[in-house]
């Protein structure tokens, strides 16, 4: 018996009499409910982009209409589905391009000829095959994901786009590399994964570079100790205690640590001042991270961890480093109620109300977006040219994305005091976005009295300075 993915049963169907017949059942019902529902999800993504596409054009307009109105229904759609906005953008447009661009292949998955991971592989691989061989690749592809698993499709499919392809392979390359690209994924326990797009030939050479200097670094260091270890056995000492120690680290760590201070520390060669007279030059640019650390744990009296904003929690070890390497602090005073910023005393004049709002927002402020303050730009709620002050309570941290969707959809957002927005969507639905509460703040001590609290003074009056 032939089923899909190219499996075959030996022996035909279960037997009634298999003590697992009942439970194989049941999995096959479920199995059946997911494909369903996952062809449903898709087919309504699809007819919400479409929606909005219809919505734009109704008047003839298009562009960034189209676009601003996708970035609505997203928006709407994300709040029902409680994802991010971007997320099902994303997967409006990949429902749109399954359905409308590769109908056969959908088609194939609806009738459980293929998987949804062979339609996802299919769709991934045809973005670099031209609209006039699509077609013969959607066919030729179907039969590919029929014979084997999603995972083991990928090969396949490359090597047939390629085939079919009428352009060289060369000039394929051009354009790939123009999309070049380097970006950051958090991870947890305070890591996270740098990730390079690059030429084949340029990311080999990394990594042969950095293994090649790994193993200088231990031969190195391997040398010292030897040299070392000879020396105080002639003299009668004990080699263990003398010279430093060696190095442990694993080839992989010393990869990311040389990565690290090249990335950090080094001049590259295509600074435009390499090599002249000129001030600065990139070899001058340092690193940018935002971090908040209780006073507590920067005086070492706790190992709670700090928070670099926009990323994730920080050891305690590694924020005092930073600490004693930088020469400006803002010190933010924290409602010991609300645990939100209320006020910024700064060691040196800095634009005060930049600094407390982009403590208080730490990232844009739209409903489920995460991109830190630092990428963000600030808006007036109320519009300035419409009366709006220039003040905390008028001003919110939003992205590029969410700042041009305020201004040119029918998306609204008030605020209500306390750093609290309050957004309303075209469908009137509403969604209450609070200031972050920061993982580390200052809070007041309650184990003790204040030593004021025995003073003849009213309870409300402020201790003295």
């Amino acid at each position: 018996m032939k089923t899909n993915c190219g499996w075959r049963l030996r022996g035909g169907a279960a037997s009634d009499a298999s003590p697992h017949a009942e439970a194989f059942s049941v999995f096959a019902d479920a199995l059946d409910q997911v494909h369903a529902a996952d062809v449903s999800r898709v087919r309504a993504l699809a007819e919400l982009g479409r929606s909005a596409l219809r919505e734009a054009r109704r008047d003839g307009v298009r562009g960034m209409a189209s676009d601003m109105e996708l970035r609505s229904v997203a928006a709407e759609a994300a709040g029902m589905a409680r994802l991010t906005d971007r997320r099902l953008q994303g997967e409006i447009d990949h429902a749109m391009t399954v359905i409308d661009d590769y109908p056969a292949v959908f088609e194939a998955w609806v009738q459980r000829r293929i998987e949804r991971g062979h339609v996802d592989v299919v769709v991934r691989v045809g973005a670099k095959v031209p609209d006039e061989v699509r077609s013969a690749y959607e066919e030729a592809a179907i039969a590919v994901c029929e014979r084997d698993v999603p995972s083991r499709v990928r090969g396949a499919l490359d090597a047939l786009a390629a085939r079919l392809h009428p352009q060289a392979f060369t000039e394929r390359h051009k354009t790939a590399a123009a999309e070049r690209c380097v970006r950051v994924f958090h991870g947890s326990d305070g890591m996270s994964n740098l990730v390079a797009n690059l030429p084949t030939v340029i990311a080999a050479g990394m990594l042969d570079r950095l293994t090649q200097m790994g193993q200088s670094v231990k031969d190195a260091r391997a040398e010292s100790n030897g040299a070392e270890s000879d020396g105080a056995e002639s003299d009668g000492a004990d080699a263990a205690g003398s010279g430093e120690p060696a190095d442990t680290r694993t080839m992989d760590q010393l990869r990311a640590d040389i990565l690290g201070d090249l990335v950090l520390g080094g001049a590259p060669v295509v600074d435009p001042t390499y090599g002249t007279d000129r001030a600065g030059g990139l070899g001058a640019i340092r690193a940018r991270v935002q971090v908040a650390v209780t006073a507590e744990t920067l005086m070492g009296k706790d190992e709670s961890p700090a928070e670099a904003v926009g990323a994730g929690l920080v050891d305690a070890d590694t924020v005092r480093q930073l600490a004693g390497q930088v020469s400006e602090w803002d010190r933010l005073f924290i409602d010991p109620v609300t645990r939100t910023p209320v006020e910024i005393d700064t060691y040196r004049p800095t634009a005060s109300m930049k600094q407390l709002l982009m403590a208080r927002d730490q990232h844009c402020r739209f409903p489920g977006c995460r991109r830190a303050a630092i990428r963000c730009e600030l808006d007036h709620t109320i519009d300035h040219a419409l009366g709006g002050h220039t003040h905390i309570f008028n001003l919110a941290h939003l992205c590029q994305r969410h700042h041009s969707m305020k201004q040119f959809t029918k998306w609204e957002v008030r605020q209500v005091g306390g750093g609290v927005l309050e957004w309303t969507s075209p469908l009137g639905r509403i969604y209450r976005e609070d200031a972050p509460i920061p993982a580390v703040c200052f809070t007041i001590d309650t184990t003790d009295p204040p030593p004021h609290a025995a003073s003849s003074g009213p309870p409300d009056e402020p201790p003295p300075f």
